[in-house]
């Protein structure tokens, strides 16, 4: 899978010329619409078949700070999914030296457009086919 590239806008920063912290999950979401179109199951797709998956919950911890005009690229893992929830990882790394940035998760479930929970499994076989063959398997890492 490729990596998001991103680089920071003079907006996102702060006094300091410095990554606001709140635009790291704006990169998350960026990175996570990204993977999502690469797999073949874009949010267009997803929302057209009557869908959606609303954040649950979201972390990120920031380990160095990411500058005005630096670029980065943003690591995308398909952490856990069973067809209702899944939970996404992210890895933020200096795009020239490969410095970990920040990372984090989010996670996500699935409804319908009226809200009710969805289960991708017994429902949207085809998207639930295509999101598991990209979960990470713990147990090889």
């Amino acid at each position: 899978m490729k990596p998001y590239y991103r680089v920071a806008n003079y907006y996102e920063t702060d006094q300091m010329a410095v990554v606001h912290h709140s635009n790291y999950i704006r990169w998350f979401e960026e990175a996570r619409v990204d993977f999502l179109d690469q797999i073949g199951l874009g949010y267009d797709k997803i929302e057209a078949a009557g869908v959606y998956s609303p954040v649950l919950g979201v972390s990120c911890e920031y380990k160095n700070s990411v500058h005005f005009k630096e670029a980065v690229l943003i690591e995308v893992k398909l952490k856990f999914f069973n067809g209702i929830k899944m939970t996404i990882e992210y890895k933020i790394l200096c795009a020239d030296t490969g410095q970990i940035k920040a990372i984090g998760e989010s996670r996500h479930c699935f409804v319908s457009t009226d809200f009710k929970p969805v289960s991708l499994k017994r429902q949207y076989k085809e998207m639930y086919e295509t999101l598991l063959q990209y979960v990470e398997n713990e147990e090889e890492q």
